[in-house]
């Protein structure tokens, strides 16, 4: 396994749009450095590093003071790698942890601590989940004491049959990534219909990150479309992201682009207030500057 696939750009354009101060990335990742944090042996491929201080000199570049970072697969269930950025930009950056659905209330207690907020489940095929939904909403009973949610990554089409279930959790719910739809059949078909209804219930949130993802090339003009209706019509429960370094894509996105997005997706500034830092701050609760 010696050769490293590239995921990001190393020389992202400079957005042309200003963020607002307390600026949150609320979905990215950090793959190693491999010498400190070593990557899973059974993975299916090995990422170019992506350490926190590329990160760091990321955000800084960009204009974003707050992150959460989203343990990534590669990594599995050790979760130190964010642990180590969390404790480098202390309460600035706060984690997503990958853990299994027996996870005990002790760890939950001790993650917390460290400064994650979440656990996150995949139903992806590239990203195997071996937790029952039965455990996983056993596990949100324990997560509830601490003020968690609950983290999932799906199919668009798994929208329809995951959300009876989800709607059992006992914690919030944060959906990745727009629901996976495929932004090319539009905002009437029946995947981008299901995640509406599903936003309808109070306790369900969700990320207006990989825009570039459902779409299939710059601008994205699909893509924003959609992002644009759930910010406007669920103005307190989206949440945005770069989902740097962007793995397993189509193509490698301009980080620069991404942020040139926010401003067509969020078209006031109370709303881009609210998508970029008030409503990650009450979410993930971020101390207050």
């Amino acid at each position: 396994m010696t050769s490293l696939t590239q995921t990001y750009l190393t020389n992202p354009r400079k957005p042309v749009f200003t963020l607002p101060p307390n600026a949150c990335d609320a979905h990215c990742h950090i793959f190693g450095p491999a010498n400190q944090f070593p990557y899973l042996q059974e993975r299916s491929w090995t990422p170019v590093d992506a350490g926190k201080e590329e990160l760091f000199a990321l955000h800084d570049f960009l204009g974003i003071q707050r992150c959460v970072i989203v343990q990534t697969a590669l990594h599995g269930f050790d979760n130190s790698v964010v642990v180590d950025a969390m404790q480098a930009r202390k309460g600035r950056y706060l984690g997503v942890a990958l853990a299994s659905a027996k996870t005990t209330s002790a760890q939950i207690a001790e993650m917390d601590q460290q400064g994650f907020r979440a656990i996150r489940f995949n139903f992806m095929a590239h990203l195997k989940n071996s937790d029952s939904m039965e455990d996983i909403l056993e596990l949100t009973k324990r997560m509830e004491p601490f003020g968690w949610h609950l983290q999932v990554h799906f199919s668009s089409d798994l929208v329809h049959s995951l959300a009876p279930l989800l709607k059992q959790s006992a914690v919030p719910v944060m959906v990745d990534h727009i629901g996976r739809v495929d932004a090319t059949l539009g905002a009437n078909h029946p995947d981008f219909q299901g995640l509406l209804r599903l936003l309808d219930d109070p306790r369900f949130y969700v990320k207006v990150s990989g825009i570039d993802r459902i779409s299939k090339n710059h601008p994205y003009d699909d893509g924003v479309s959609l992002a644009k209706i759930l910010v406007d019509e669920f103005t307190d429960k989206c949440v945005w992201g770069t989902d740097w370094p962007h793995p397993n894509h189509h193509h490698i996105p301009d980080d620069g682009n991404l942020v040139d997005l926010i401003p067509r997706i969020a078209t006031t500034t109370e709303k881009v207030n609210k998508l970029m830092v008030s409503n990650p701050e009450k979410f993930y609760r971020f101390v207050k500057n």
